[in-house]
């Protein structure tokens, strides 16, 4: 199984919350869904996004501003005719880009562009769906007060117990491989290390490294399906999902897609001892204090 993680939020200047998400897809689904993908960008837009310059990222797609195009015209009912007017947007785009000349789309395509883009979007958690795709994520207050030590943070430790649950409830025999979008050099070496001192130090680490491999693998988000699957999910969740307690506002035409991404969450249940029955255990949680218990005792 493959955990491909994203993140949203973490400059604290354009979203409400910082989003760690990842989503879980089994090897054997993974070159399927990749390409479903890949036919879906030309049945809708008539032409391969990165052809075009255009990465798949929650905040190209789903900004305010496609949802302003897509309905500052009637629907589009013929898909052909949306589809046409989208790839010459698309590729009159590339070229001003490349040339440096002045924006010539026409309103027509502007609002056929907003509309396909919605299309695809929906289309893409239709795809997950079918292809039995999981969604974990960390859900983290930005004021959240901060970690003192160099340990792995809260958000990343609860998404791998609950990445950790969805294996065991899989078969007793499936590993977890880790993917990230790359960061900094620096900064990976940091993650790696906070990883592995996690899974061999901590005694819920070291049981959970039992199925997930504690060295992740880092890559190019532009050149990697799963992981813009997983930046549009966090980006779905920061302005369409609040759980108990969260109150920053949404984007009322976000709900929509936050539902969407809700809907894949992982749910399980473990025994709990404290109150002597099962727990549910969701894929989805809500974080406003990252300090381990050991920190929050110093005053």
């Amino acid at each position: 199984m493959l955990l491909f993680i994203d993140e949203s939020g973490q400059d604290h200047t354009s979203t409400p919350y910082e989003i760690l998400a990842g989503v879980a897809i089994h090897e054997k689904d993974l070159w399927n869904l990749v390409q479903a993908i890949q036919n879906l960008e030309l049945e809708v837009f008539g032409v391969r996004l990165s052809e075009v310059g255009v990465e798949i990222k929650g905040r190209k797609l789903l900004k305010a501003k496609t949802f302003r195009h897509a309905k500052q015209m009637e629907e589009i009912d013929n898909l052909e005719d949306r589809r046409t007017l989208s790839a010459s947007f698309l590729r009159k785009g590339h070229q001003q880009k490349i040339n440096g000349t002045p924006s010539s789309q026409s309103r027509q395509e502007f609002t056929a562009f907003g509309q396909s883009t919605l299309d695809f979007v929906r289309r893409i958690y239709a795809l997950a769906a079918s292809f039995r795709v999981k969604v974990f994520a960390s859900i983290v207050e930005p004021t959240a007060p901060r970690l003192t030590s160099d340990v792995l943070r809260k958000d990343y430790s609860y998404l791998f117990e609950r990445f950790f649950y969805y294996l065991e409830d899989v078969s007793t025999s499936e590993m977890g491989i880790v993917v990230f979008d790359e960061l900094e050099k620096a900064q990976c070496r940091i993650l790696i290390g906070q990883m592995e001192r996690y899974f061999a130090n901590t005694g819920r680490g070291y049981i959970r490294s039992a199925r997930i491999i504690p060295e992740p693998f880092f890559v190019h988000s532009d050149l990697t399906t799963a992981i813009q699957l997983a930046d549009i999910v966090a980006y779905s969740i920061n302005w369409g999902v609040r759980l108990n307690r969260m109150n920053k506002p949404t984007r009322e035409e976000m709900v929509e897609f936050g539902q969407y991404a809700f809907d894949l969450r992982y749910v399980g249940t473990r025994p709990d001892e404290e109150i002597g029955q099962e727990r549910i255990m969701y894929g989805i949680t809500y974080i406003d204090d990252l300090r381990p218990r050991n920190e929050k005792r110093i005053p």
